[in-house]
């Protein structure tokens, strides 16, 4: 395990070096910059210009740019957002934490429900509750996310029931204590994660379903029932640990599904995250603080797919990551 974890966290510096050089390559050859359009002001001279574009890092060649940004990055200096006037790295991890709530509100909320239905569906195959749980895989899986947001988005307009945007509510917000805030934000949250974390569900569901009916039907679990153990006893100490693995194998894929739905869904229905900060970045052409988004978000996949890489293990022993 230890040298598994070493090579992997070893491979995470070429790999971040890679996507950040990548990113910068792209932002210098997209037409123009953050200051391109004060070319249009009669008032600002070339040479003012040049000198703005000097102060913020934008002249010289894409590889000079790139080790000037480089060497700042390493210090955990991620320069200052052109259009908000702030530190870059507090910005971005102010809407980091939005956006990880939302991920893992809505991965409780997949995993919750795809995991029960999932195991019931197996065990009553063809029964009222497994054709019950092939229908709501069936929407999940069928239903575009950015069409059931904007469903979720004409419900909580028509019925008054939940908020239509924001994290929490803007003008009571500071005369809230601890508790009212906190079932503000939970009441803010329920619709972007249902909306998110379906279809999430649903495909677990229906993995943990075709798994849980192969595990059923190994010679191990009838030696099981052959041996006295209640059915309770064998489906949870035997079935439920090997049927789970390729879920546990899909998290970090699920992270990454979730980081990148979560851009869709934030736009939509107006969640304060990183896809409204990095879509507002690129449109502004605010290169300190895309670079910025870019490292965060990669960061999160990549620990997201270490996460599943370990829990494997931890869960089956006959997987040896060394």
């Amino acid at each position: 395990m230890k040298i598994f974890l070493l090579r992997r966290f070893l491979s995470i510096i070429p790999l971040l070096l890679a996507i950040t050089l990548i990113t910068h390559v792209l932002l210098y050859l997209a037409p123009g910059d953050y200051f391109s359009k004060l070319e249009e002001d009669p008032t600002i001279t070339a040479e003012q210009l040049a000198r703005l574009r000097q102060e913020f890092g934008l002249d010289g060649g894409v590889l000079y740019r790139y080790w000037k940004w480089l060497g700042n990055a390493v210090t955990g200096n991620f320069g200052y957002s052109f259009d908000n006037r702030i530190p870059v790295f507090d910005l971005v991890m102010e809407r980091l934490g939005n956006t990880l709530l939302l991920a893992l509100s809505s991965l409780v909320f997949s995993w919750g429900l795809a995991i029960p239905l999932g195991i019931f569906a197996a065990v009553y195959r063809n029964k009222l509750i497994d054709k019950f749980a092939s229908v709501v895989s069936f929407l999940g899986l069928s239903i575009p996310s950015v069409f059931f947001a904007l469903l979720m988005v004409l419900f909580a307009h028509l019925t008054g029931w939940f908020p239509t945007g924001g994290i929490h509510n803007q003008i009571d917000w500071d005369d809230y204590n601890w508790f009212q805030r906190f079932t503000d934000t939970l009441h803010h949250l329920i619709l972007p994660t249902i909306v998110l974390g379906t279809i999430g569900m649903a495909q677990y569901m229906r993995q943990m379903r075709g798994s849980m009916v192969e595990t059923l039907s190994q010679d191990y679990i009838r030696t099981a029932k052959a041996k006295g153990l209640s059915f309770r006893q064998v489906l949870i100490n035997h079935g439920l640990g090997n049927a789970i693995n390729p879920l546990i194998t899909l998290f970090g894929f699920s992270l990454a599904y979730l980081l990148n739905g979560s851009f869709l869904v934030e736009i939509v229905m107006s969640w304060p995250g990183m896809a409204r900060l990095t879509v507002s970045a690129l449109f502004s052409q605010d290169e300190p603080l895309v670079m910025a988004s870019v490292v965060m978000s990669s960061v999160m996949l990549i620990a997201g797919n270490l996460m599943a890489d370990i829990m494997l293990a931890i869960v089956d022993p006959r997987i040896r990551l060394d």
